[in-house]
């Protein structure tokens, strides 16, 4: 049923449009332009049968190296914008019968000063404030690979002179970028006397191209970054209107990818045995029974065709995944966890359908699909009986399935989880998609269909918006939503404009919804100056409005201020700004179910602080705070964090969060605490630790995580949870658990 669904959704995408559309929707600049610019271009070396190889040591002394031509024009978007390097870069690709060899050669005139205390997996790069892919504290080197060359979805894979691994997946030129997506390659890095050094190894069974012979370029591009300096160069997309790493439609490309390998069938298999035991404590630290637990599963991946990936999976299990961070709730909305588990992560960016919220400060206002819907329960956690996912490319579709069966446990029943996708591509970096999601079980169901599109005018300019519908089985739960954006970004000035709406009775099952009756329309501009005054990069002046209303006009929310932000050389940043804020409340609530705020008009202004010190340095600081003069009263929320990195080894992060809440119902303060630990003691074996201390509910948790990469792709995970707490005690253990999971990875 859902693949003829799916089949339909690709004929009703395929219909011809009209010259006059195309035109407009189509990207203004060509596929081998950006910003005027020719896009670089790569020659890769086929590796012959003669005894050319590549030992992956990091030393670039095997001679191929030094016979094919190098990518070495890069250029700095940061500090200044289009000059040359300081620093020079040379990057070499190659490859043979199994694997693409990436060389990079990263020049630099003072070796000892190249900063590299990053050893663990999955630390090189993060997500800035405005949610692009930046580098941690270290010198690094990221390579972008878009092997069907659809201008818009890649992966990434990076590196420091630690050899520390990082991979990633772009989706839609930046709209999501998943540091969660783990891979099976191999990279090293060795610091040399003119810099440091490194060779990544990626097999073509990792990587997804499309079929066929012939000479078809892939996209490629190389970001690297200079941290004494905090300088920042591409080999293409370097300009910073609306460029960038994230950009994949302005990446350069690599040709020569000739005659690639096709394996035979193509399957990976991937059990895991799991035991553990868990105990549950009752009043005053009484120990109930020990419950043991001894499991197995099992997970495929198999190539249906080339670039089109099926995953199978039985009684899934995620005992490794952290815990999530504590929050306290001082707002009228649910909140919001992100999703952890490796299953739902892997081409998430497929499934991704509505608004999320802006940089981890709001929760999402619409998502027609939230995967934490599924297994995830009030109560605890629901079982995955087994899933199926297929997801890739076919033509100039990008497409995804996913079903899903739960097992009845904490009050929920059997149910299944359904969902289609399907992203045409249309233009250079353009898209037009259709969603489908359906939640049902033996007494109920929830179904919900959706357009969506984004679209890029010009090359500093996008246009995207949704429209869904959805329908339950029970009475209401229809209602439609919709929004349209209108986005434009350069280097000094910018803006956003955005209206949305939710009907009264729309109800996502499978998604995520703050708040339904409502139109909100909202604005945001920016200005940017580069004064060559106190050691500035960048300083920035913002103005940003919005207004909610009920679908019948009522005035619900209206806030309007400006902000501040800076920049300096040295990789410090301060962001601030005031609002002032009306807001409506027609139903009263609870302030972490501590203080009621009582029906009525309010109005008051929300004060912001956030300060950074540049990652580079030894030891970072950072400081939140956010004052609220609000619901008659105060809320005061401060939150102070301290990251060290004392070596490669060792990571350290200590934060403390304090709000004070001062309303006429009451007032109480609420504290959280949090220290992670990290411990590399290579790059296969690593040790974290998350302990948590929740003021509010008297509670201390710990999470302690040991991770051995015994053979690549193949896991040992020893876990620890601990909580304790109680009203009469904190100290009294309330739940303790300990898990040891293995998982071995066959490549037939």
């Amino acid at each position: 049923m859902v693949r003829t669904l799916l089949l339909a959704l690709a004929g009703a995408l395929a219909v011809p449009m009209g010259p006059l559309v195309a035109a407009g929707l189509a990207h203004a600049a060509g596929p081998q332009v950006a910003q005027g610019r020719a896009l670089p271009s790569l020659r890769a070396h086929r590796l012959v049968e003669s005894g050319e190889t590549i030992e992956v040591d990091g030393v670039l002394a095997e001679p191929v190296w030094s016979a094919v031509p190098a990518a070495t024009d890069f250029r700095q978007r940061e500090p200044l914008e289009g000059e040359p390097a300081t620093e020079a870069t040379e990057v070499r690709v190659v490859y043979d019968r199994h694997a693409l060899y990436v060389g990079v050669l990263a020049r630099d005139r003072q070796p000892e000063r190249i900063l590299a205390r990053i050893l663990q997996r999955d630390k090189l790069m993060e997500l800035s404030f405005e949610q692009k892919p930046q580098f941690a504290g270290d010198d690094a080197v990221a390579i972008l690979l878009d092997p069907f060359d659809d201008h818009r979805n890649a992966m990434v894979f990076a590196t420091n002179a630690n050899g520390a691994e990082f991979d990633a997946l772009i989706t839609d030129e930046g709209r999501e970028f998943n540091i969660d997506w783990r891979a099976v390659w191999e990279v090293a890095a060795q610091r040399v006397p003119e810099g440091w050094s490194a060779e990544f190894a990626i097999p073509f069974r990792t990587l997804r191209y499309p079929s066929g012979g012939g000479d078809r370029p892939w996209g490629f591009n190389v970001y690297r970054v200079i941290r004494r300096k905090n300088e920042e160069v591409l080999w293409s997309a370097w300009s910073r209107d609306n460029e960038g790493f994230q950009r994949v439609s302005r990446a350069g490309h690599v040709e020569g990818m000739a005659e690639l390998p096709r394996a035979g069938l193509n399957l990976e298999v991937k059990p895991f045995v799991l035991s553990g035991a868990a105990r549950e404590y009752g009043a005053g630290g009484v120990a109930s029974a020990t419950e043991g637990r001894l499991d197995a599963g099992l997970d495929l991946k198999y190539e249906v065709k080339p670039g089109l990936v099926l995953d199978l999976t039985a009684n899934t299990d995620f005992a490794q995944v952290e815990v999530d961070d504590e929050q306290v709730n001082l707002t009228r909305f649910d909140l919001f966890f992100p999703e952890k588990r490796d299953f739902f992560l892997e081409n998430a960016g497929i499934f991704e359908f509505g608004l999320r919220g802006f940089a981890g400060f709001e929760p999402p206002p619409f998502l027609l699909f939230f995967s934490r819907s599924i297994g995830i329960a009030e109560d605890g956690e629901v079982p995955l009986l087994g899933g199926a996912r297929l997801t890739g490319r076919v033509g100039g579709q990008t497409v995804g399935l996913l079903d899903v069966v739960t097992g009845r446990a904490n009050g929920e029943p059997r149910t299944n989880f359904a969902v289609a996708r399907i992203k045409r591509d249309i233009g250079v970096s353009n898209y037009a998609g259709l969603m489908l999601v359906d939640r049902r079980d033996a007494e109920s169901s929830n179904t919900g269909v959706g357009a969506d599109g984004s679209f890029w005018p010009g090359p500093a300019l996008n246009v995207q918006g949704f429209a869904a519908r959805t329908f339950t089985s029970d009475a209401g739960g229809e209602g439609g939503a919709y929004r349209l954006a209108v986005d434009y970004q350069k280097d000094r000035a910018g803006f956003n404009v955005a209206h949305l709406a939710i009907d009264p009775e729309t109800s996502a099952e499978m998604g995520f919804i703050t708040r339904t009756d409502m139109r909100r329309t909202e604005m945001f501009s920016r200005l940017t100056a580069r004064p060559p005054v106190l050691g500035l990069r960048r300083a920035d002046l913002f103005l940003g409005s919005q207004y909610v209303s009920r679908t019948d006009g009522r005035l619900q929310d209206r806030v309007l201020g400006p902000g501040v932000g800076f920049t300096w050389n040295s990789g410090e940043t301060l962001f601030s700004f005031v609002d002032r804020a009306f807001i409506r409340v027609e139903e009263a609530f609870e302030l972490a179910d501590e203080a009621e705020i009582a029906v009525g008009d309010y109005q008051g202004w929300f004060y912001g602080l956030f300060a950074n010190t540049s990652p580079a340095r030894p030891v970072a600081l950072g400081v939140d705070m956010l004052l609220q003069r609000m619901f008659a009263g105060r809320i005061r929320t401060i939150t102070g964090r301290v990251t060290a990195a004392p070596g490669s080894h060792l990571a350290l992060r200590l934060q403390y969060t304090r709000s004070a809440v001062d309303v006429p119902s009451g007032r109480f303060d609420a504290d959280l605490a949090s220290v992670r630990v990290g411990y590399a003691f290579s790059t296969r074996l690593t040790a974290n630790a998350l302990i948590q201390y929740n003021r509010l509910d008297n509670e201390i948790s710990a999470n302690v995580r040991v991770n051995l990469i015994h053979r690549p792709g193949s896991d040992l995970f020893i876990v620890f949870n601990e909580v304790r707490g109680a009203a009469s005690s904190l100290w009294d253990p309330s739940a303790r658990g300990a898990v040891v999971k293995v998982t071995y990875l066959l490549r037939l």
